[in-house]
């Protein structure tokens, strides 16, 4: 047992190690991300100039900035390990330079000592006395292709010594890039962390004027929730219609088939009748016959419970078809990988109650995901299904449902919707366009998502960045 003590606790102090390597991403994650914070960054900055031609400060502003001090936050971290990347880099290219060193001394020696050798035994009369004095015929044949491959040999450790010199010069060439990459993406991370620091200034300057309108925000905000409670009432009302009008029609349906059974019944029935009656009159016209018995007509079957032929799985009538019940499965499958119903732009509210974190007394709340997005910006609908309603809510703009089986989800805050009731929509499919927010700064357009009559936490449905 005592021998396996050094190997455990080598494995223990290995650990931490072995796992940050795992964790750490790999140079193409690495660049990807550069790429798509590129991306975030440009449309932070389109928002927040849109949020700047306001004639004062608001709390969209404020989110906007923020955004984009968060998005900045991300690129340093992505730049910082970007530089831990270059400098293994760095210290792989040294550990090679200095191999390669190492090898080109222990080359130029062993060739020096031949040259030294040659030089001794240069005299074409020593080499062929070296043959020539064998014992035999044989010996002086082995003697021979000694000499030939010491020949080659020397000729080798020259080709050697050119090749690693060629490799050390290009080790180092490698390792001039490397050093001048870091140096670049040093400059790049100070010029990244001195103009964060000019967005933070400029955020606790526009916190500083907003804490001046606090009690105007409050009475905003009241209002909002408000319009909030009329959106939600609304929303509610039309997913109850929803409801009862797929139970009408499942009622309809099924009382369709119960009387339809029934009447297959009774037809069932009265030729059984006909057919007793016809066999009676047959035995009544021929006596020799009605010494057999007629055989007994088939017995009438009688039809399964319409409830036999639903599925199982089917516990509410938004999932009556197999068509509804599959698209509820599919919808469930994609949790937490729904796509943003807006091409471009930032979540700039999620679901639930919401702090904010430079104001203390200003808390929001809210039903589903808010995107911001630039103004007219279209909206996309985030998953297949069929467009179940749209109505208008005064102040609001359009609500356009969408229903996924059993579940819905709710496109809050659309101009000029470009789908009507019944329309089947694909993923990715254009429904209409944002609204302007409340200072006309940029567009918005808030996604809830509904299971039946039930609200969901959206923060677990789309994908968040």
């Amino acid at each position: 047992m005592k021998k396996f003590i050094p190997v455990l606790l080598m494995a223990f102090m290995l650990l931490p190690a072995l796992l940050q390597a795992q964790n750490q991403p790999s140079r193409e994650e690495l660049e990807r991300r550069k790429r798509e914070l590129q991306r975030e960054m440009e449309e932070a900055q389109s928002l927040l100039r849109e949020t700047k031609k306001t004639s004062k400060e608001s709390l969209g502003q404020l989110r906007a900035l923020r955004n984009k001090i968060d998005v900045r936050s991300r690129m340093i971290r992505n730049i910082n390990e970007e530089i831990n990347f270059i400098n293994g880099d760095i210290n792989s290219a040294l550990r090679d330079v200095k191999t390669l060193e190492r090898d080109l001394d222990t080359l130029k020696q062993q060739y020096a000592q031949l040259i030294v050798a040659a030089y001794k035994n240069r005299s074409s009369y020593a080499m062929l006395n070296f043959v020539f004095s064998a014992d035999s015929f044989n010996e002086a044949i082995r003697r021979y292709q000694y000499l030939k491959q010491y020949r080659e040999f020397r000729k080798r450790q020259a080709d050697n010594i050119i090749e690693t010199q060629g490799q050390l010069k290009a080790k180092v060439k490698n390792l001039e890039d490397q050093r001048m990459k870091r140096s670049t993406t040093l400059k790049s991370e100070q010029e990244e962390r001195a103009t964060l620091e000019k967005d933070r200034k400029e955020k606790d300057e526009v916190v500083a004027k907003l804490k001046g309108r606090e009690k105007e925000l409050l009475q905003d905000i009241d209002q909002k929730k408000k319009a909030q409670k009329k959106v939600q009432d609304a929303i509610r009302l039309a997913i109850r219609k929803e409801i009862e009008d797929a139970r009408k029609k499942a009622e309809a349906e099924a009382l369709a088939k119960k009387r339809a059974a029934e009447a297959e019944r009774k037809r069932r029935e009265e030729e059984r009748k006909r057919a007793l009656a016809a066999a009676a009159e047959a035995a009544k016209n021929n006596p020799t016959a009605a010494a057999t018995p007629p055989p007994a007509p088939p017995p009438v079957k009688e039809p399964e419970p319409v409830a036999a032929e639903k599925p199982a799985r089917v516990l509410n009538v938004l999932e009556a078809s197999p068509e509804a019940a599959a698209l509820s499965d599919n919808f469930e499958a994609n949790r937490g990988r729904l796509p943003w119903p807006v091409e471009s732009g930032m979540i700039v509210g999620y679901f639930g109650k919401q702090k904010n974190a430079d104001m203390e007394r200003i808390t929001e709340e809210n039903d589903g995901i808010i995107f911001g997005t630039r103004k007219g910006g279209a909206v996309k609908a985030i998953f297949e299904g069929s467009v179940s309603r749209v109505f208008s809510i005064p102040g609001a703009g359009f609500v356009v449902m969408v229903k996924h089986g059993q579940y819905f989800t709710n496109y809050v805050g659309i101009q000029s919707p470009s789908v009507r009731p019944g329309d089947k929509v694909r993923t990715g499919q254009v429904i209409g366009s944002a609204r302007s927010n409340e200072d006309e700064s940029m567009g918005v357009v808030e996604v809830q998502v509904y299971k039946g009559g039930a609200l969901q936490n959206a923060n677990s449905w789309i994908k968040l960045r």
